[in-house]
């Protein structure tokens, strides 16, 4: 589903050149569950942005379902992020002043067409996550597991290819951040494809194997099972 071939990406600011990834390549197969592991300041953002299509690499090949990323224009890429790519962000990313269940809906209005059945889809999801009696509470009603469950809801409305997780866990507490996992786990079960990027081994470890990030380079993969 997703091949990289030799990505690299670098910066230019007046004369100065910063390479941040060197010559990246991996493959996720569609259904599979795989870790990104990456310590700050190793090209995770990088790398993040440029999986996620919200930039593109300076050279190297980037397919998507065998489609040539590099090829495509600014909105045929704004259509692959909102209807093939789920985002999960560290931070949730809701809207404050509004309802799960509409933060969950937000996704469909970028799309051609709104589907008829969308409230009933969305609540079916926010339920599938476990908040059925949460559906009209606003994120600051949530603790931050209820609110990353909403995300991943959210993540889920447009049917997406694969999900792309940045540090999904990065601002729960254990507790929370297990269920988040388990949550992720059940979605793979379904056949999902699911990329989590992370600098937390334990957050890795829940994948079916990890490709390790180290100075710009895919340092070593393993497979976990």
């Amino acid at each position: 589903m997703i091949e990289f071939n030799d990505i690299k990406k670098s910066f230019t600011s007046g004369a100065v050149r910063t390479d941040v990834l060197k010559g990246v390549t991996f493959k996720v197969n569609k259904g599979e569950f795989a870790a990104i592991m990456a310590p700050s300041g190793t090209g995770k953002t990088t790398l993040l942005n440029v999986l996620g299509c919200l930039m593109k690499a300076s050279s190297g090949s980037y397919l998507f379902e065998d489609q040539d990323i590099e090829t495509l224009n600014d909105d045929q890429l704004s259509g692959i992020r909102n209807k093939k790519i789920g985002f999960v962000f560290q931070t949730f990313n809701l809207l404050e002043r509004t309802s799960a269940l509409d933060n969950v809906l937000l996704p469909l209005v970028y799309s051609d067409v709104y589907p008829a059945d969308a409230t009933k889809k969305a609540s079916r999801l926010i339920e599938s996550v476990g908040l059925k009696d949460r559906i009209n509470y606003k994120p600051s009603e949530l603790s931050g597991g209820q609110q990353q469950r909403v995300a991943i809801a959210r993540a889920l409305i447009n049917d997406p290819a694969v999900i792309l997780a940045d540090e999904p866990t990065g601002n729960l507490d254990s507790n929370s951040a297990k269920e988040i996992m388990e949550i992720f786990k059940t979605l793979h079960k379904e056949g999902r494809t699911i990329i989590v990027v992370t600098h937390d081994i334990n957050v890795a470890r829940s994948a079916e194997r990890i490709v390790y990030l180290k100075d710009g380079k895919v340092e070593k993969e393993e497979v976990l099972k």
